[in-house]
């Protein structure tokens, strides 16, 4: 299992993003299509961002991409995201 106990709420807002691109981060892990360390730094971004309130409020209306451009996160995720 991947998680980030440092940072739960970062860890679950990283996820959330990732999830609305249709991204799965722990998977992308486990396939070598993103590395651990490359994961803390998505998520260490997330914790440092300052507008978590702000996504979580995205997050509660999103349906699909893309991700609000505020997201110091969005060019990795969106990487990431199936074609």
């Amino acid at each position: 299992m991947i998680g980030f106990t440092e940072g739960p709420q970062a860890w679950g807002l990283t996820q959330g993003m990732a999830r609305v691109a249709g991204v799965n981060l722990p998977s992308a892990v486990i396939e070598g299509w993103l590395t651990r360390s490359e994961l803390a730094q998505l998520v260490g971004r997330c914790q440092a961002c300052g507008q978590s309130a702000r996504c979580l409020r995205w997050l509660a209306m999103a349906r699909r991409p893309p991700l609000p451009d505020y997201c110091p996160n969005k060019p990795e995720i969106e990487s990431l995201a199936p074609a």
